[in-house]
């Protein structure tokens, strides 16, 4: 199947009982046994349950892979991939990265011995460079958030298993999603998505998902999800199956309307920098366009004027981008990195990598574009 009809029929059958075309909710936490240890193939709603499964099934569909697994957010399934590992390990990752992740890996698991070594991943060598016998793990975003940075999949996978195979790489694609980047297809181990975002698109759940091809690996992350239990439930499972099945749809708006707001901040007189891959002035465009089907709805931006005031007037006078946390639903969002997303990594270090008080991150919805520069337009002249 293609991607758009694996978006709507990958991973799925219809009900059995009744012949449901859409997987019920199933609101149920256990199931009979005819004999002990004898039932069909539901035992507790920790380890299965049948729309948590249809919707993992869609999950490992249209990222290519074999099994999909659904957390209750998209931290719990990186806590899932960080438990495969051991104090001592050592993980090297990307200097901008979500706050969430970074706080993850600074204020938890620091703790518990493992080691993370925050690297610019714009550049193949700076991983592979870093590599060490005490590396288990590279974990990239791509595009970065919220600096919009490009990381060469291959190029990293390659350099990486070619030093050492039992590494692992896992790819956090809940930006560009698997309609734009597959990244189980480049090599990757590990894919891990905040299905909150592009996934279930209507900013209605929150919910991760992580994707793999490798059996073993596969058995690894179930117990682990099973054990530590961290489970999406049943209605936000049916949520975020129903969310799949237009993402294809979302998806070429998004982008469509992704190009045209960076065109036209990149042309206004009040905006410095423009962040977006599918702008030929990005320095990774080229690497974008051969990983990546088209560029997605994410834009980030400076203004001229990089005082507080000015990017909190601008922040404030908004009408249809709403300035609030997450990104990826219908609706278009503006958000200030430095007090919201980021507002956990420590200013030293946000500086270091350029997320400045004047940084600001457009999640571009699926709106008559016409009406959404009209806003930003009206917004920028305050």
């Amino acid at each position: 199947m293609k991607f758009n009809t694996k978006a709507i029929h990958g991973g799925q059958q219809h009900e059995e009982a009744t012949g449901s075309v859409m997987t019920p909710i199933f609101q149920t936490s256990t199931y009979a046994q005819s004999s002990p240890g004898v039932h069909k193939g539901y035992e507790y709603s920790r380890a299965a349950n049948p729309t948590r499964t249809a919707l993992e099934n869609a999950f490992a569909s249209i990222e290519n892979g074999t099994h999909g697994f659904a957390f209750s957010s998209g931290l719990s399934a990186i806590d899932c991939v960080l438990r495969l590992l051991k104090p001592g390990d050592e993980i090297i990752t990307g200097d901008d990265l979500y706050g969430g992740t970074y706080r993850m890996f600074t204020r938890l698991f620091q703790k518990y011995g493992l080691k993370f070594k925050f690297v610019d991943v714009g550049e193949v060598t700076n991983v592979v460079d870093e590599v060490s016998d005490a590396t288990k793990l590279i974990w990239l975003e791509t595009p970065t958030n919220p600096l919009m940075k490009i990381v060469d999949v291959v190029g990293v996978t390659n350099a990486v298993k070619n030093k050492n195979t039992d590494i692992l790489v896992a790819v956090d694609n809940t930006f560009a999603t698997p309609y734009l980047q597959r990244p189980l297809d480049l090599g990757v181990d590990i894919v891990m998505h905040s299905a909150t975002k592009y996934l279930g698109g209507h900013s209605d759940l929150v919910m991760g998902a992580l994707m793999v091809k490798d059996e073993k690996l596969a058995k690894e992350l179930h117990f682990i999800q099973f054990a530590a239990g961290a489970i999406a439930g049943p209605m936000d499972s049916f949520l975020a199956l129903r969310g799949i099945k237009t993402l294809h749809l979302r998806m070429q708006r998004h982008c469509e309307n992704g190009m045209a707001v960076a065109k036209f901040l990149k042309e206004h007189n009040k905006v410095s920098n423009v962040y977006y891959p599918g702008l030929e002035s990005h320095p990774n465009h080229e690497i974008a366009k051969n990983q990546m089907d088209d560029f997605g709805g994410m834009v980030s931006f400076r203004l001229k004027d990089e005082s507080k005031k000015a990017t909190f007037k601008f922040l404030e006078s908004t009408k249809l981008f709403t300035l609030a946390e997450s990104l990826g639903g219908v609706e278009s969002l503006v958000n200030h990195p430095t007090t919201m997303t980021h507002a956990s990594i420590p200013e030293e270090e946000r500086l270091k990598i350029g997320i400045t008080e004047s940084l600001i991150r457009l999640s571009v919805g699926v709106e008559d574009i016409d009406d959404l520069l009209d806003d930003l337009s009206q917004a920028l002249k305050q």
